[in-house]
């Protein structure tokens, strides 16, 4: 059986890939797989059950629950809300179970289902791989009682705009922020997050109506984001993805401060505060090489992973760290969140800009962005991308020309055979040119 679990839960077209049947089997075969690892032993089980604004999260969510319940654990339904908000209230609640429905930034005919642990932390692979093995297996079902009860949480959005304004120690009065919600799971907790915390806020793309998330708008489609505050005469925009676990920020100005200078910016003010552990914050090898150079020169220190949220979190966990993220404006904040949170990102940006007096801008001024130019080369066979000597000696050379000034990265696709080209160098020509003498030794050289 084809693995089902991704880097990111199961993904797939709604109603197609992924169907009521399969959602009701994932959530049974979870409910067993953690039963017998005692997750849920001496006590009555609870889980957690959020979901995005997309249409096909309705049906998907009765198929969880309908597992779940008939496997004998009670279910608090959250609604709407952001997979960061269901991560923190899988722990604030002390639920032995989380489940978010959401296809974070895909379009809408997609959808997925997360499972997070007790403590809202994501499922280990070993568990993930337990659940797949167990689907549709016989079992014996509970009755009576014992089966699980549902019920409403109808207090999810209050607690958990409340939890967000808590983690900050400033009134944000006399901003004014543009919020884009991409029609997405922040719509309602968004706008009053920002509110409740002081600020002036002109919400945009915040009317879900189960077709329309992130359709145009949102952190993939950030001219809408960049009108709205030239428009509005806002100091600063965010734009959220579709379960809001990632932001990226427009500046007063209308330009993009994208997530690594974001992480510049919180590094530098937890570092001043006592927060940032060890002085060094976790980012992964796409991060731009102003980044890096930038914090180098405040002496903190980056600690880098291979792309993906999961092992930026798993580096943080592993050495503590308390901060990282990608450049895709995913940015972990480990003392107040166990994921990506877009909404607690921007609070603390404003925050710093309240704290400094000083515009985004301002801010985002601390590291300069080298251009970066990323070429994919279909069709060739990647498993030789790091054994290839023709190939080898072109990337030194190109690490040669650019020096200290400019860098080479090869990446093989995880799933296609596509190799990734990315060069950074003091000019965009120089890059461009750079990565396509690149791209072309690879097209050339591993041609399957």
């Amino acid at each position: 059986m084809p693995r089902l679990f991704g880097t990111d839960g199961v993904r797939g077209l709604a109603n197609g890939d992924l169907t009521a049947e399969l959602a009701l089997d994932l959530s049974v075969s979870a409910a067993h797989i953690l039963a017998e690892r005692g997750t849920f032993a001496g006590h009555r089980p609870t889980a957690v059950v959020g979901r995005d604004t997309r249409i096909s999260g309705q049906f998907l969510e009765a198929a969880v629950v309908a597992g779940l319940a008939s496997a004998g654990v009670d279910v608090l339904l959250l609604g709407e809300l952001p997979t960061p908000g269901v991560a923190w209230l899988t722990a604030e609640l002390g639920a032995d179970l989380g489940v978010m429905l959401s296809a974070s930034h895909n379009a809408m005919p997609d959808n997925g289902i997360k499972f997070l642990a007790r403590g809202g932390v994501k499922l280990d692979d070993a568990i993930e791989r337990a659940i797949e093995k167990r689907l549709r297996e016989p079992w014996d079902r509970p009755t009576g009682a014992t089966v699980g009860r549902v019920r409403d949480h109808a207090t999810a959005v209050e607690q958990y705009a409340a939890h967000l304004v808590g983690t900050i120690d400033r009134p944000l009065t006399g901003l004014k922020v543009v919020l884009d919600c991409a029609h997405g799971a922040a719509s309602a907790v968004g706008p009053r997050a920002l509110r409740d915390a002081g600020a002036e806020v002109v919400a945009i793309c915040a009317e879900p109506d189960g077709t329309n998330i992130n359709e145009g708008c949102g952190s993939t489609h950030l001219d809408v984001l960049q009108a709205a505050v030239l428009e509005h005469g806002a100091d600063v925009g965010f734009a959220l993805d579709g379960d809001a676990d990632r932001c990226l920020a427009v500046d007063r100005r209308g330009d993009v401060v994208d997530g690594d200078q974001i992480l510049a910016i919180l590094a530098l003010s937890m570092r001043e505060a006592g927060t940032l552990h060890d002085d060094t914050v976790v980012a992964t090898v796409m991060s731009n090489l102003g980044f890096v150079q930038a914090m180098k020169a405040a002496g903190i220190g980056v600690r880098q992973t291979k792309v993906g949220d999961r092992y930026v979190l798993e580096a943080m966990k592993v050495l503590g760290f308390t901060l990282g993220g990608e450049q895709s404006g995913h940015v972990i904040m480990s003392r107040y969140a166990t994921t990506g949170d877009g909404l607690l990102t921007a609070l603390h940006v404003l925050e710093r800009m309240v704290a400094t007096g000083q515009e985004l801008h301002e801010l985002a001024s601390v590291m300069s962005r080298l251009p970066q130019v990323l070429v994919n080369v279909p069709d060739v066979d990647k498993a030789r991308a790091d054994e290839d000597f023709v190939l080898a000696a072109a990337v030194a050379d190109a690490e040669a020309e650019l020096g200290d000034s400019g860098r080479v990265l090869l990446r093989p696709s995880g799933t296609e055979p596509l190799v990734r080209v990315m060069v950074e160098a003091p000019t965009a020509e120089q890059a461009r040119s750079v990565a396509d003498r690149l791209a072309t030794v690879v097209r050339d050289q591993l041609s399957l």
